[in-house]
């Protein structure tokens, strides 16, 4: 008699962190894809003739691409959400060595202070790209809060391409990550399971009694 022994492949945190991080790389891509439309076609409409690119469709026309930012945007604030409880220990941990750090307590290597730099920058650039952003969403006619409406477009702007250098930063960091996952992920679909097999057999009572065990 044989016996399938199941090996788990992903620990539930790195599945848990492979899956967000996946949604996190696809809606990021999405908001940064459209975000770049509107930095290089930062106007709509004739403008009395100030804009060369009037009536120009790429794919879509403006608004959808508005709505393609707004929404891939929002996802990502809601899976950043999530993505901070998962790496609450880490970020308690390196915020903590990286006071003491500072104070000479303690001693990272360039590695890892330049991780956290880099983690330190996405946070601060996403959470003023993403308040920034809910200006535009719901104080959409607003002619000033706090800045004018120019203002909060800058800092939309700048703080959406620091956060967008950093999270490429990010990725390249931790890129042999990716693909050791990744490869494993790919390992496991492509292997054959055979618990999954139907074998063209009578099944009798002692086969059952075998895969009982």
């Amino acid at each position: 008699m044989t016996t399938v022994n199941k090996k788990r492949v992903f620990s539930v945190q790195t599945r848990n962190n492979i899956t967000l991080d996946m949604f996190l790389l696809i809606s990021g891509l999405i908001s940064v894809l459209s975000g770049i439309y509107f930095l290089f076609l930062p106007i709509g409409g004739f403008q009395g003739g100030r804009n060369p690119f009037y009536e120009v469709i790429i794919f879509f026309e403006r608004h959808t691409w508005g709505d393609v930012h707004t929404w891939s945007s929002v996802a990502i604030m809601a899976l950043a959400a999530l993505h901070i409880p998962l790496h609450w220990q880490w970020i308690v941990k390196m915020t903590r060595t990286g006071f003491r750090t500072m104070f000479g307590k303690s001693k990272l290597n360039k590695n890892s202070q330049f991780n956290l730099f880099i983690n330190i920058l996405i946070g601060a650039s996403g959470l003023i790209c993403g308040l920034s952003g809910l200006y535009f969403l719901f104080l959409p006619a607003a002619p000033t809060w706090i800045f004018t409406p120019l203002v909060w477009d800058l800092i939309h702007t700048w703080s959406g391409v620091v956060m967008t250098a950093a999270g490429i930063l990010h990725f390249g960091i931790h890129w042999k990550w990716v693909v050791k996952v990744l490869g494993k992920y790919g390992k496991v679909l492509l292997t054959p399971n055979p618990a999954r097999r139907v074998e063209p057999v009578l099944r009798t009572s002692a086969v059952r009694a075998d895969d009982s065990i």
